[in-house]
This record gives structure tokens, sequence and C-alpha cells, in this order.
């Protein structure tokens, strides 16, 4: 599932392409995702234009002078890319937007877990995917403090508290893990025992390796693309994630692996403690 960085990656490719643009025409190909499309949807965008794109979490937001946010998640397999509109169809392609400029987005979705509704652009905080996330990594709420008080709270292990979108918005499995290599924590550490010094240090590389990702365009370990349909290149630089039997880049032990629910997790035994 695309994460945090790779859902900025897109809206920051996008927002120089979309902003300003008119909606000429919307078509809805296949509406059954993991909401099916309001048949609503497509007439009451089409003529509407985009004022700017956002990011809440992992939600795309784009903005139109209509006070409507017209909301995207990408689920587990999603994109939406800018192209051209020669640009041969594929078949898991189920919505198309033609822009006055020309140029077409598409969203294209395999397995169909992603989203695409309509809002009311005061109303945003107050839709049922929205209404109860936590804050963004680099919103200024989010802090060692913040992050302790959770932890404290919590007999949860840290990288499912990590996961848990009511708590921080926006970080999936593999950046869970990153984070807490850097941080030398364990992922299965509970998260009541960890001490004050190691909050700090968790809540620190959050945010270092989420602006490590962005700088390198997000991962792409397997379906996610960026606005212009090309790969992102932090998988190159993962640390631990999906690398169970390989050394550690920074000692000799190898990378392990451990089931935690239904979610593998990965750490280094001598870096992580």
């Amino acid at each position: 599932m695309p994460e945090l960085p790779e859902v900025e990656t897109i809206c920051r490719g996008l927002r120089p392409r979309l902003t300003g643009r008119k909606l000429e025409s919307v078509q809805i190909l296949e509406r059954r995702l993991r909401i099916a499309v309001d048949a609503r949807l497509a007439p009451a965008i089409e003529g509407r234009r985009i004022t700017g794109v956002g990011r809440r979490a992992k939600f795309i937001l784009l903005f139109l002078d209509s006070n409507t946010t017209w909301i995207f998640h990408l689920g587990m397999s999603g994109k939406l890319v800018h192209v051209d509109p020669a640009t041969p169809r594929q078949k898991h392609d189920h919505i198309i937007a033609t822009l006055d400029s020309g140029y077409q987005l598409r969203y294209h979705d395999p397995r169909r877990f992603g989203l695409s509704v309509l809002a009311a652009s005061d109303a945003i905080a107050e839709l049922p995917q929205l209404a109860r996330l936590g804050p963004d990594p680099f919103d200024p709420r989010f802090d060692g403090a913040y992050l302790y008080n959770a932890c404290r709270k919590s007999e949860r292990r840290v990288r499912d508290l990590l996961l848990d979108q009511r708590v921080i918005a926006g970080i999936g499995n593999i950046y869970a893990n990153e984070i807490l290599c850097r941080a030398g924590v364990r992922p299965a550490t509970r998260s009541r025992r960890l001490s004050r010094d190691q909050v700090e240090r968790i809540a620190r590389q959050t945010i270092e390796v989420l602006r490590e990702a962005i700088r390198w365009c997000g991962t792409s370990v397997s379906d996610y693309r960026d606005a212009d349909d090309r790969r992102g290149e932090f998988q190159d630089h993962l640390r631990v994630y999906d690398r169970e039997g390989e050394t550690c880049r920074f000692c000799p032990s190898r990378i392990k692996r451990v089931s935690l629910g239904n979610r593998s997790a990965y750490y280094c035994p001598a870096c992580q403690r």
C-alpha cells in the first residue's frame, strides 16, 4: 500500500500539472472500488476547475472551485497518473478525467481496494475515513512528547503502535520497520516499556526517514508509481524491510524477520535492542 512518502510524491507531481486546470470530462469505467463510486460524481465535477492539490495521511485531495474536494485513496495497488491521452489504456484504468490541457488524469487499481469520493471542502475532517486520523508526522503537534504519551498508554508492540492511523497518520509497515531500525529499537518491544530517550529517537527518525523517502520519490517494492508512472528509488536504500537473511548495512549480523499479527517485521538483532 502506498504510504505517506509515496502519496506526498504523487501530490508534488500532480500539483503543477493540475492546479488551475478544468475537468472537461470524467469517465467512471468501474464503480466497484472499496466503496462504490457514486454515479453522481462525474456530473458533479465536470466543468469544475482544480484549485489545488493536497494530502491528508495517505489520502490525495483535489480541491475544486465548487467548494468540493475530490478525494482518492490508492488502496493496495492503485496509482493516479497524469498522461498523454495517446497513452494506451490499461485494463484496470477505472476513472479517466480529461483536462483542458489535453492531458488525462487516470486512476488505475487492479485490486480495487482504493477510494474515490467527493466531499464538501469545509467538511473533509468529518468524513468517516478522515475523522479519526491522528496528527501527520510533519504536523507541529507530533513530537517526542506526543509519542511518549501515546506509548505510555499502550501495551501494544511499538511497530503496531506506529501503524495505528489514530496515533500517527500516514505510516505503513515499510516505514515503521525503517524508523525503528534507525532508532535502534526492536519492533516487538512493548510500547509502555520504552524509555523517554528511545521514544525521542523514534520520533526524530520518523520525520527523517519520511523526508529521505520523499527525496527518493517513494518506495516501489510492488505496484507503486508516481504521477508520471515512474518507480520510486527508496527501495534501494532500505536497511531492514524485506531484507531477511541479508547482511546488515552497518554490522556483520543478518537481518531477521518476525511475524507480528498478520504482517512481517524486520530488524537487525545487533543494531536494534
